[in-house]
Order: C-alpha cells, then sequence, then structure tokens
C-alpha cells in the first residue's frame, strides 16, 4: 500500500511539474513589467489620438500605459529625471538638445501635422490673407489685439515665441499678450471666451472647433509645420525605466499599423486627417 501511495505521489509531482514547464512559455511572453508611463504633448491627448492608439497598444502587447499629457517640455524634463519611460513629443530642438545630452535613445519620426493662427470672425488685427505668421504676428503687436500665448514651455509655446523673435518683437510684459499656463485645448477655450487670437496645432483645434467660435485666419506657412518623435528614456541614465516596454511603445508608433491609423484618424468626422504618418521618411522632406 505505502509503495502505491509512493508511486501515486511520484506521478502527481511529475504531473505538476510538467503543468508548470508547460505554461513556462507562456508566463515569459507576458512582460515582466506591464506598465509604461508615457509623457506627451497636449495635442496628442487633446486630440483623442490617444484613445484610439492605446487600446490597441495594449491589447496587441500585454502593456498598460500611464499617460502623463504636458507640454513636450515638461515631457522631456521628465524624461531627463527619469520619471517617464518613453515620450512623444514635437519640440525639434529640445528633443536634438535631450538626445545630445544623453538622456534619450532612438528618437524615431512619428508624424506631423501643422500649426495655425486662429482668432475671432472680426478679426480686429486684420491677419487674415497675411503672406506668412511674422507678418501675422507682426500686425497683432502693432494694433495690440490680445494674443492667448500657452506660456507653458511646449512645443507649441516654443514655435510660437520663435515666430516672435523672428518678427523681431519681444511680447513679454506687454498687456495685449496674456499666458494661460495651459495646454492647447484649455488655452484655445480660453481664446475663444475672451476672443482673442492664439497659435494651435491643426489637430487639437479640429477635434475642438465646433464649441469654439474661432477661425483659422493664418495657415500653409513653411515655419508652421508640427512634427512629432518618439524618444524611449535613456536606460544607461535611468536602470529603473521600462526600457523593454519603451521599445515596444517606440516600434509600434513607427509600425505599418499605427501609421495606418494615423493616416485615416480624423477623415471620416472632419473630412481631414488631423496628423499624416511619416514613419521612414526623411524630416527634411516632409511639408514639401
Amino acid at each position: 500500500m505505502k509503495r502505491l501511495n509512493r508511486t501515486c505521489s511520484i506521478a502527481l509531482i511529475i504531473s505538476v511539474m510538467s503543468v508548470v514547464f508547460c505554461a513556462l512559455p507562456a508566463i515569459a511572453a507576458q512582460p515582466q513589467h506591464k506598465n509604461i508611463i508615457l509623457a506627451t504633448t497636449t495635442s496628442t491627448q487633446d486630440s483623442g489620438l490617444l484613445d484610439v492608439l492605446l487600446p490597441v497598444f495594449e491589447k496587441s502587447t500585454g502593456y498598460f500605459v500611464k499617460t502623463i499629457a504636458v507640454g513636450s517640455g515638461q515631457a522631456m524634463a521628465m524624461g531627463q529625471k527619469g520619471e517617464a519611460d518613453v515620450l512623444l513629443v514635437h519640440s525639434p530642438d529640445a528633443e536634438k538638445k535631450f538626445m545630445a545630452e544623453g538622456y534619450g535613445v532612438n528618437r524615431r519620426l512619428v508624424m506631423h501635422n501643422d500649426f495655425i493662427i486662429v482668432g475671432p470672425k472680426n478679426d480686429p488685427a486684420g491677419i487674415k490673407g497675411s503672406r506668412s505668421s511674422i507678418e501675422a504676428f507682426r500686425k497683432i503687436a502693432s494694433t495690440s489685439a490680445v494674443f492667448m500665448s500657452r506660456g507653458d514651455n511646449s512645443g507649441t509655446d516654443a514655435k510660437e515665441k520663435s515666430i516672435w523673435k523672428a518678427a523681431g518683437i519681444n511680447p513679454e510684459g506687454q498687456k495685449w499678450y496674456q499666458q494661460t499656463g495651459l495646454g492647447m485645448g484649455q488655452t484655445l477655450s480660453v481664446a475663444a471666451e475672451k476672443k482673442t487670437y492664439t497659435l494651435a496645432d491643426r489637430g487639437t483645434y479640429l477635434a475642438l472647433k465646433k464649441n469654439l467660435g474661432l477661425d483659422i485666419l493664418v495657415e500653409g506657412d513653411a515655419v508652421l509645420l508640427n512634427i512629432y518623435h518618439v524618444i524611449e528614456v535613456n536606460p544607461a541614465k535611468w536602470p529603473k525605466v521600462n526600457s523593454a516596454g519603451a521599445k515596444a511603445f517606440s516600434d509600434f508608433m513607427v509600425g505599418r499599423q499605427t501609421q495606418d491609423i494615423i493616416r485615416k484618424f480624423g477623415v471620416e468626422k472632419y473630412g481631414s486627417p488631423l496628423f499624416f504618418p511619416d514613419a521612414g521618411k526623411k524630416e527634411d522632406a516632409l511639408g514639401k
């Protein structure tokens, strides 16, 4: 009887071990650290693009994404402190500095849209039809028409400040120049409420247009190109970052399926895409 019990026990152990070993490949296939922190610009959130993309990514990879939508400058500041795993941003000059200082790896082109200057229908500064954004900004300054700036160190804020600089104007401290310190969607809402001008990315504007009462007054200027990159935070500087998850997200953003989703996003609802996919392209060829 004892012999029989021992034989049954051995058989049971072998059976359990077989189940465990069979399960190992499935266990190994799952991400070891399932959570990813994505620091991104508010435009990807406010436009609704991430609401479409993230469920696809999470379902296909098993990762869960915690999104922190801030200005590009703040997103990169998080990356510099190791507080994010991966970035999706649109401030090329600041991104190049971020990479040069060793905070990021594998910066990849994802998509673009463009910036536009929007304002009230009565256009008090008369900027509609301006040949360039620089000319429009000069008209706004010369008429002291109120301009609403994000003032949040975002990619949009950086672009706006570069236009003022190119126009030879320092608007800081002027009564007509107001700063919200908020994201794109909220800044557009403030501009709409106060009937002022502002610089916006087209995607966020189109997503909120029906509630704004603001018109596109200047567009198509080459300097208004708005380019997005995905950047993995450097694990050599911050060993605790989820580098595997960051790479998985980066690969996903430049993958064919995602690029196709980006290409179609907004077409049915707005009649035109909110972003244009660019993975694999040369950046200096964009907008031409």
